[in-house]
């Protein structure tokens, strides 16, 4: 595997798209044991540079806002797809 496809080289959308094909793999139920095995330790390595990319967003975003004296950072709380 070149250095262009481990999981620590990879944009985040790059790495999610592979992520969706895994669990699209994995979902489907044909994989032998030893494969999708491996399958998964892929997508949990490509699931953690996913987080990993989100947090550094966040803390730029973060510090953007305060260095802009600009509103106040609060945790995001999604409205599920429900109307207020």
């Amino acid at each position: 595997m070149s250095a262009a496809n481990e999981p620590g080289e990879l944009a985040f959308e790059g790495a999610l798209d592979e992520l969706e094909a895994l669990v699209a793999r994995l979902e489907a139920g044909d994989l032998a044991l030893e494969q999708a095995l491996a399958t998964f330790e892929r997508g949990v390595a490509l699931s953690r540079r996913c987080a990993d990319l989100l947090d550094r967003a966040e803390q730029r975003i973060e510090e953007l806002v305060r260095a802009s004296g600009g509103a106040a950072v609060r945790a995001f709380a999604p409205d599920n797809g429900r109307e207020s």
